[in-house]
């Protein structure tokens, strides 16, 4: 049995903490699912992708549905319309149904999915609204009161 200490990815992640907890709480169990194989990489600060091996799978195979804080990837391979008959020797390629779901983090959104050479790449980035965002605060000074009400009044208008 396999057993992956997962807890030096927290230190080095922001937005995939609950993502990380649930992968740990997986990797315990014997039934999780192992297909397809996927990586989870950080291409930014507030930027994320995900990578699944879908060998075989085209994009009509596939789909992706981000729905509150969870992304599902599907598979299913559509049947072979041509009307031939194929004898498979060997099948090493595997090409059975799939569903692949992960819990995202607050404010991580999906921007974009592509497919090449057998690998989906789904992108992701964190985009924190203003009103959450850290702001400076003066320190005993009145003028930061006078600004912001400078600022407001500008917004009304």
């Amino acid at each position: 049995m396999r057993h992956f200490d997962l807890s030096p990815l927290y230190r080095s992640t922001v937005g995939f903490d609950r993502l990380f907890s649930l992968l740990d709480q997986a990797s315990a169990s014997e039934a999780a699912p192992t297909y397809p194989p996927y990586n989870i990489e950080r291409t930014d600060e507030n930027a994320y992708r995900i990578t699944i091996a879908v060998a075989g799978f085209g994009e009509t195979d596939l789909s992706i549905e981000s729905k509150e804080n969870t992304l599902t990837v599907r598979g299913e391979k559509q049947a072979n319309d041509n009307g031939q008959t194929r004898e498979v020797l060997h099948q090493g390629i595997a090409a059975r149904a799939f569903e692949r779901r992960f819990q995202l983090a607050d404010y991580v959104q999906v921007t974009g999915a592509s497919l090449e050479n057998g690998l989906l790449h789904i992108d992701l980035v964190r985009e924190i609204p203003e009103a959450k965002k850290p702001r400076q605060i003066a320190i005993g000074s009145n003028q930061a009161k006078v600004l912001e009400a400078k600022v407001e009044t500008a917004k009304a208008a």
